[in-house]
């Protein structure tokens, strides 16, 4: 600064004043960085000071130190999400021995189900799934893949079925009587079930009757049998809404309700259809004599919408539709119906496979898919998806037999 003191010219202003003084403070602090005023009298009516944040040097980043490669696994505790569930699934005895007034030497419970198939973290299934093999009491263009391996048999009935039984593993024995069809045959109701009484006496396992599917041709062909069987608890394949049409359904379900019998009800995919047939025989028939066949499609979108149905009818049975708590049957013998599964190889390509391959995959496939929905009763025809599917249940109804440690390190295993 300069040392003589120097006082405002006549009519300078504050403002005027105070800025000649800028050009020396502004070299002062350029040179010092800061400035130490003395007998300085500053005369303002109003003072104001900015005091601006210091920021401080953030201090040196710290090398990151060397990652380390992990020695094991994360571990992670799981508890499955157990719950419970309002409804529950009807249990259906199927055949009676000689002391319960039949005549079977094996006899099976379906159904009971109180959750979700195979929900085994919540509880097994109360029941195994049966299987059963058919008999067709008339001659039937069968696939080659399966013609193989019954036909020696083919025209013997009893015969058939003892080998479905003591070779192949059946549980069960459904007897197609398409004899009666109109089409066929037109043999007589009781005359028909001549082959019933045959494959009865060759077997000791629960026998099913099926029909031919005309309404009113089956329908006579149950009363009958219901009376001729009396006390054997047969299952009665199928009841229909086309018996109801037809007005004949009543007096089926009084015959089969009378002896004892089981009434397997048939609907084409449709719930409502179902929850119908069921109240109509409701009147008749004991809820734990009733089993539902909601319809087996072959393959493909077929096998979707059947599913579909399936895991419906089972979920609402759950949740309380009492319409619907009723064991299920599934028909996987329905896929050798679709070409794709005894086509020759020579007619699509060798690329699908030999057909005595082919077609009892297909029929497996569906067979599982069918389980997973909650299927009580399998219907198959090849001896081969039999013995897959009693391994395969086998399986499935060993709550906690896999073991964790054989399978924890999937992870970093290698092929080859």
């Amino acid at each position: 600064m300069p040392e003589e003191k120097r006082k405002p010219e006549e009519g300078e202003s504050v403002e005027g004043f105070l800025a000649s003084f800028l050009p020396d403070l502004l070299k002062l602090l350029a040179k010092y960085e800061e400035i130490e005023l003395e007998d300085v009298e500053l005369h303002a009516k109003k003072l104001a000071f900015e005091l601006l944040p210091v920021i401080p040097a953030a201090p040196p980043v710290p090398a990151a130190p060397p990652v380390a490669k992990p020695t094991e696994l994360l571990r992670e505790g799981f508890e499955p999400p157990v719950m419970t569930y309002p409804g529950r699934v009807e249990e259906v005895k199927i055949g009676a021995t000689r002391s319960e007034g039949g005549s079977r030497g094996k006899t099976y419970v379906i159904g009971g189900e109180m959750n979700p198939p195979y929900y085994i973290f919540e509880r097994p299934p109360p029941h195994r799934p049966i299987i059963s093999m058919d008999v067709f009491d008339t001659k039937v263009p069968l696939p080659r893949a399966v013609k193989m391996h019954i036909k020696d048999v083919i025209d013997d009935p009893g015969e058939w079925a003892k080998r479905n039984v003591e070779k192949f593993g059946a549980d069960m024995i459904v007897v197609h009587l398409l004899s009666m069809d109109p089409l066929i045959e037109d043999k007589a109701p009781k005359d028909a079930l001549k082959t019933i009484e045959e494959v009865l006496q060759a077997v000791d396992v629960p026998v099913v009757v099926g029909g031919c599917g005309d309404p009113e041709k089956d329908a006579e062909a149950f009363k009958i049998a219901s009376d001729m069987f009396s006390g054997e608890r047969l299952i009665m394949s199928s009841v229909t809404l086309d018996m109801a049409d037809k007005g004949v359904l009543d007096e089926t379900a009084k015959a089969i309700a009378q002896h004892g019998h089981i009434a397997l009800a048939f609907t084409p995919i449709d719930l409502n259809l179902a929850r119908e047939l069921n109240r109509k025989l409701y009147g008749h028939v004991a809820r734990d004599s009733i089993i539902m066949d909601l319809t087996s499609a072959a393959l493909g979108y077929g096998s979707e919408y059947s599913y579909t149905i399936m895991e419906r009818a089972r979920l609402a049975a759950l949740m309380g539709d009492k319409e619907l708590q009723h064991p299920i049957m599934a028909c996987s013998a329905n896929t050798w119906a679709a070409r794709e599964a005894w086509i020759k190889e020579a007619e699509i390509g060798e690329i699908w496979g030999p057909r005595e391959l082919r077609g009892p995959m297909y029929e497996t496939v569906a067979a599982l898919v069918y389980l997973l929905a909650g299927a009580d009763w399998l219907m198959v025809e090849h001896p081969a998806t039999t013995r897959t599917l009693k391994e395969f249940i086998d399986i499935l109804m060993k709550k906690g037999a896999a073991k964790p440690e054989t399978i924890a390190g999937w992870v970093s295993a290698k092929l080859g």
